[in-house]
């Protein structure tokens, strides 16, 4: 037996040995409990390093240029994606992901993200998210440029899973090809497809693929359709007219409360109504009034000079400034213009004390300036979110401005204010301080990407 089949075994015999009775699970006290859910982690990610290992090797001797010699098609296979995905019983993207990673680390020149696998410093599928992310050389950018890009984004990536890390690698890519954002965003539109199936106990399916300016529309449908905030009771404040401030309507209880249907069981009723209505349906009734639409957002500067990329609203991928000035006429453009100072930057429309609620005005704002809920990890989008006084309105004195208003979702709000986190502002920037004084506070970065395009300029 080879010394890695040795080690391989002993590491199987190891893991066979890890207690499987619920019981000692159960009596884990919390720091137990998470303490060891990230040492079942990094046996994971272990795993998948010597399974990438192998597969490179298989992917290896597997090339297309041994034709029928090679070891895949030797051995019954079409391609060694097939032969690890059979040999693995895994899934056909786990086994791509493992020649992908494999193949990488394996090749014969070094690189910064080959060598941080090995070291386990990211995972494979951290690794495969930043390589795939950052995509194939070409409108300037070379191999060796990606290469330096995915080192230098190590650091960034350190920590986040894999989707998250793709997103920070496509942002890398086009702050390194600008003028591809075009192209790049045209190619994932000619992925989009609908196609409808039955199952055979007579239900029916669909699977819609849907290229991100049509996801915005309907992803704005389905929030309404599904959004937490459908289920309040709304109230008409004083001064307000009807449909205007946070809650519009005359005191009434929301039709919501006497629905007893899981959102995605509201959500198929809602759209498949939709399409029986057409054009003639009235939707206030089923989403609420104004129009479907989706709102691009970008920084002052990149309209003025027509270069650079914008952004659909709760949308992470950049837009090429052609596609903002199109739906500037129908759908409305949100332009982020930074002050000068920078203790007041993206801070626009203050209300002050006269108005407790924040204008619809001021909501847009927030929007655009916080990308969503500002809750550490959490990704609901704008038109899940409340605003939130950070510098509360009763027991602070607090003012209605943009720059001690912030996004929260409904959960994180009612925990900001029931479990006693606050919120402190340094500039442009906030933190989280949590009840218990002695621990540190967290960061809440923005996840508008403009705003991070209009700080930068």
């Amino acid at each position: 037996m080879t010394a890695i089949a040795s080690a391989l075994r002993s590491a199987v015999d190891a893991l066979a040995a890890v207690p499987r009775d619920i019981a000692p699970y159960r009596a884990l006290d919390d720091v137990e409990l998470l303490d060891l859910t990230r040492l079942a982690a990094d046996e994971v990610r272990l795993a998948q390093l010597h399974v990438s290992l192998l597969a490179g090797e298989i992917a290896r001797r597997s090339a297309p240029e041994l034709g029928h010699a090679g070891l895949a098609q030797r051995t019954g296979h079409r391609t060694p994606e097939e032969m690890v995905r059979v040999t693995t019983v895994t899934r056909v993207a786990d086994a791509r992901t493992a020649v992908r990673v494999g193949s990488s680390v394996g090749a014969e020149t070094p690189t910064p993200l080959g060598e941080a696998v090995l070291s386990g410093r990211v995972s494979v599928a951290v690794a495969d998210a930043v390589r795939t992310g950052l995509g194939r050389p070409g409108g300037g950018v070379t191999e060796s440029v990606l290469d330096e890009a995915a080192g230098v984004l190590l650091e960034r990536v350190s920590g986040l899973d894999a989707d998250r890390a793709a997103r920070e690698a496509r942002a890398v890519r086009d702050e390194l090809d600008l003028d591809g954002i075009a192209e790049r965003e045209q190619a994932r539109r000619e992925q989009r497809s609908f196609r409808l199936g039955k199952r055979a106990d007579g239900m029916g399916y669909a699977h819609w693929v849907l290229d991100p300016e049509t996801f915005a529309v309907v992803s704005d449908v389905y929030d309404r359709i599904t959004s937490p905030r459908r289920n309040e009771p709304r109230f008409q404040s004083e001064g307000e007219h009807e449909g205007e401030g946070e809650h519009g309507g005359q005191g009434s209880a929301h039709p919501a409360f006497d629905d007893d249907r899981t959102p995605e069981q509201r959500a198929s009723d809602t759209i498949a109504e939709l399409l029986r209505q057409g054009v003639a349906a009235d939707t206030s009734q089923l989403l609420g009034d104004g129009p479907i639409g989706v709102r691009m957002i970008v920084a002052a500067h990149t309209l003025q000079e027509r270069r650079g990329r914008g952004w659909i609203e709760g949308h992470p991928d950049a837009i090429s400034v052609e596609t903002v000035e199109r739906h500037a006429c129908t759908a409305g453009t949100i332009t982020l213009t930074v002050d000068g100072h920078p203790d007041n930057a993206g801070q626009p429309l203050n209300l002050g004390r006269e108005r407790r609620l924040f204008s619809r005005a001021q909501r847009l704002a927030l929007a655009a300036r916080d990308g969503g809920c500002r809750w550490p990890d959490c990704e609901r989008p704008p038109s899940w979110c409340e605003a939130h006084h950070i510098e509360h309105w009763h027991r602070d004195h607090g003012k209605t401005d943009i720059a001690v208003g912030l996004l929260l979702c409904r959960h994180h709000h009612l925990l900001a204010h029931n479990n006693g986190w606050e919120i402190e502002r340094a500039g442009p920037s906030y933190r989280l301080i949590p009840p218990d004084q002695r621990a540190d506070a967290i960061d809440m970065p923005s996840r508008s990407p403009a705003l991070h395009d209009a700080l930068s300029a």
